[in-house]
């Protein structure tokens, strides 16, 4: 499984049977450039154009974007309803969480998830490879939030997403946390890769939680 990071919300996920694209998003909106991503899966986490733009993606032949279960070419995704916000969805709405399977590796994409997690959901999504969670705060959770999400998931690693970052849209998301703040607090090992690699078997059992900085593509 190759995972490179497009940007804000957006990862892409090649595995040896489809490539699945998580949240595309609006260029203008965002910022940053969104060009040449092609996947034949691409899961939306909540209709927002920082992370519905599936125009932005080519080939694509299914759009997952609720909750449910779905078995495509391989890749089995579960969605869990979830709230952009910490009052049941009555400021942002709601939002979906998605664990996505392949290779034997699990991942868990939060979207815009405003809100702690309960150990029931925790239990429900089961083990966690990959942890693909939100670090800039205010429209989402916090750096601070999002440390304690991160260990009660206990991944063996997150990669952080939607946070300032250089180029971002001033205007929209001035108010987003870099990353930085959500290293600092979460002190773990960080490497910064410009694609992460991995099959299951490279994963030791009780291994360290490390955090995996992807450079924007």
């Amino acid at each position: 499984m190759e995972i490179t990071y497009l940007g804000h919300s957006s990862f892409r996920i090649k595995t040896k049977s489809a490539v699945v694209v998580t949240d595309p998003f609006d260029p203008q909106m965002v910022g940053f450039k969104y060009s040449g991503a092609e996947a034949e899966i691409v899961t939306v986490s909540h209709q927002h154009s920082d992370h519905n733009a599936v125009s932005k993606v080519s080939g694509v032949k299914k759009v997952v974007e609720g909750p449910g279960e779905y078995e495509i070419s391989g890749i089995s995704i579960i969605g869990y309803q979830s709230f952009h916000d910490n009052k049941k969805g009555e400021e942002r709405g709601k939002n979906v969480i998605y664990v996505i399977e392949a290779e034997g590796l699990r991942i868990v994409h939060l979207g815009d998830l405003g809100h702690a997690i309960s150990d029931d959901l925790v239990s429900e999504m089961g083990p966690i490879d990959m942890l693909m969670i939100p670090v800039g705060g205010f429209y989402t959770i916090n750096p601070k939030e999002a440390v304690e999400i991160s260990s009660k998931i206990d991944p063996y690693f997150i990669l952080p997403m939607h946070y300032k970052d250089s180029g971002i849209n001033e205007k929209e998301f001035a108010d987003l946390e870099p990353k930085e703040t959500f290293l600092k607090e979460v002190g773990l090992t960080v490497e910064v890769l410009p694609k992460f690699s991995i099959k299951k078997e490279d994963i030791i059992e009780n291994q360290s939680t490390k955090v995996i900085v992807l450079e924007r593509k």
